[in-house]
């Protein structure tokens, strides 16, 4: 990864086009799509984006060129976003729309699910609905240039790791405050909830120096004399029942932990946002997401209090699936069968995961028995193997 200050606050990412998950990726340039020349009817879209509703005048439509036009009807400045139907992946987004201005989004569509969101203040996961795009008859064209892949790719990961470290940046704000405030069961509530959108792009944390031992270091993993901060110290503070002769912080040492997590997290938000990718980024990161599961979450000593490992498991595989999205057309292009497997093999890990979900989260990880936990490590094993020639599949 390269790290250089792009022109301009943000970049805005006015066409791009996506398939639906596992599918093919179609890219769109914006100087071949007029927004004024798109289709009528259910093909050009209303948005009122205001500060508590996002209200899109059609809730489907066919396949093809799609114009979104974005009125701000609020006090705050706004975002708009078509997503995946994972809610994930970024398919199109128009930026920095002011009170009472308008922007036009144009993406060029294929059959499948998807979200709209609007974002406004452009923080948190925003006002969220659920998106169809139907069968027509418009032939959705797929770009035979790879370069222009390769672009609406690197664009897409960029926007969805500014995307997640923004959300955690909120997430995290809260969490500070309710541990500074002693509310600890909300606080237990939303920690992992918080920490996925780390382990989304844990990948791409680790490359800023000391800020991933900052705020994700393990006790286990303490050099001698070396300072702990960040998740994992607040973690035993909130799950103290395991750890023998733990004395708890004070509410002086509570606000100097919860200050240091959102200082590093406003660290990471400022650099991410500096951040540019090359393709094997996409590809390492995948694979290093994977062995991620594989060293620190089938064993269960990631979250070794308040054994919320899955949550971190589910994520760094939403992560690996997402840069590998990225990246699928040329996976497709120049080797299908590993595209193939690579599909297979994260529906079946997927499988797994949805197993052992309870209500909007997972079990506690400590009450999943060997068995199915071997099951779990031979699932990312089998994925593991593939996704390690995928670099060498997207950089030939």
């Amino acid at each position: 990864m390269t790290r250089s200050l792009r022109p301009g606050a943000r970049r805005t990412l006015a066409v791009v086009a996506a398939a639906a998950p596992l599918a093919l990726l179609v890219a769109g340039c914006t100087e071949n799509v007029d927004p004024d020349d798109a289709a009528e009817g259910t093909r050009a879209l209303s948005v009122t984006a205001s500060d508590d509703g996002c209200e899109v005048s059609a809730t489907d439509a066919p396949a093809g060129t799609l114009t979104f036009d974005v009125t701000n009807s609020g006090d705050e400045v706004t975002e708009f976003y078509l997503l995946d139907g994972d809610g994930l992946r970024i398919v199109g987004e128009v930026e920095n729309i002011a009170p009472n201005t308008s922007a036009k989004l144009t993406v060029n569509a294929v059959e499948g699910d998807y979200q709209t969101a609007c974002k406004p203040g452009m923080v948190g996961d925003g006002i969220r609905a659920d998106f169809a795009v139907t069968t027509s008859d418009e032939e959705v064209e797929v770009s035979e240039d790879d370069q222009a892949v390769v672009d609406d790719a690197l664009a897409n990961y960029a926007a969805y790791v500014e995307d997640q470290a923004g959300q955690l940046l909120v997430k995290t704000e809260e969490f500070a405050a309710l541990v500074q405030a002693r509310d600890d069961d909300a606080a237990r509530a939303l920690y992992p909830e918080a920490r996925v959108h780390w382990e989304r792009i844990e990948t791409v944390a680790e490359s800023f120096g000391t800020l991933d031992p900052d705020m994700d270091l393990r006790e286990a993993d303490l050099e001698p004399d070396q300072e702990w901060t960040g998740w994992h110290r607040l973690e035993k503070e909130l799950w103290p029942e395991d750890a023998v002769g733990y004395t708890p912080m004070t509410d002086a040492e509570r606000t100097e932990y919860t200050e240091h997590l959102v200082g590093k997290t406003e660290e990471l938000v400022a650099l991410v946002a500096e951040t540019e990718y090359t393709i094997d980024d996409l590809s390492n990161g995948s694979r290093g997401l994977l062995e991620e599961v594989a060293t620190g979450k089938i064993t269960g000593e990631e979250e070794a209090w308040s054994h919320t490992d899955l949550w971190d498991f589910q994520a760094n595989v939403d992560g690996a699936r997402v840069a590998y999205e990225g990246v699928r057309p040329l996976v497709e292009s120049s080797d299908p069968d590993l595209a193939t497997t690579l599909d297979d093999e994260f529906a079946s890990l997927q499988a797994l995961l949805d197993a052992l979900r309870e209500g909007d989260g997972f079990v506690s990880y400590d009450t999943v028995g060997d068995e199915q936990r071997g099951e779990l490590s031979d699932a990312v094993n089998a994925l593991s193997e593939p996704l390690s020639l995928l670099t060498a599949a997207v950089v030939s």
